[in-house]
């Protein structure tokens, strides 16, 4: 995995880098693909900020909890309210995930939407323990490579989720990491050394991979 790794002073700045990053792609008119997480969501609120034009974009999710789309842990919720629901020239298309389906149809179904899609840009955060999406450890949804889209076997974080598996993550044109906050030290050293014992660190990536971390986050020198 070929990994550029861009440390900068704090969380702010990685959020600010990360909204300059999506708000190009969005210009290009790629096809976008968003995560949860404190970090992005802060990365989101500053790409609304400008009158930027996302017109020629599409927006997919790379993971989605199963909850409806209106509660407040819903990952599409939160794009929604920090960035889509804010910009005056939204993207072309909004492809969420329906959880409302039921966690298998709503995976089925984003199965065959992404059928011929090349994934521009996806926007990936990783947890202290390693993982990302909803690619966490010791779930028998790591080890799936015949579909795009899983659903895990059990609650994480109390939960069941939808998640890109690796597959579809490692072909993806251009990835995105947002790493910030000490204790993502281990997990951040073990993603760059594509450490196995992690989901994220497990996965290999055929495109491009930046890292953008603050210095609390970025493993010593």
């Amino acid at each position: 995995m070929d990994v550029d790794l861009v440390v900068v002073s704090d969380a702010e700045a990685v959020a600010a880098r990360g909204a300059q990053l999506l708000v190009e792609a969005a210009a290009a008119g790629e096809h976008i693909f968003f995560s949860g997480g404190s970090t992005p969501q802060r990365a989101y609120e500053l790409a609304a900020v400008g009158d930027d034009d996302w017109s020629r974009s599409e927006v997919w999710w790379g993971d989605e909890r199963c909850v409806p789309h209106d509660d407040d842990r819903s990952n599409f919720k939160l794009v929604d309210d920090s960035l889509l629901s804010r910009l005056t020239r939204p993207p072309a298309l909004v492809h969420r995930i329906r959880s409302e389906l039921g966690p298998e149809a709503a995976a089925d179904e984003y199965h065959v939407l992404l059928d011929g899609v090349s994934p521009g840009l996806v926007l990936l955060g990783i947890g202290p323990d390693g993982h990302t999406a909803s690619l966490t450890p010791g779930d028998p949804v790591l080890e799936v490579t015949d579909r795009r889209v899983a659903v895990t076997s059990g609650e994480y974080q109390g939960v069941r989720r939808m998640t890109l598996t690796y597959p579809e993550l490692n072909r993806t044109r251009r990835l995105l990491w947002v790493v910030t906050g000490e204790e993502k030290v281990d997990a951040l050293q073990k993603l760059i050394a594509q450490d196995p014992s992690t989901p994220s660190g497990a996965m290999r990536p055929e495109g491009e991979s930046l890292i953008l971390a603050d210095r609390a986050a970025a493993p010593d020198p």
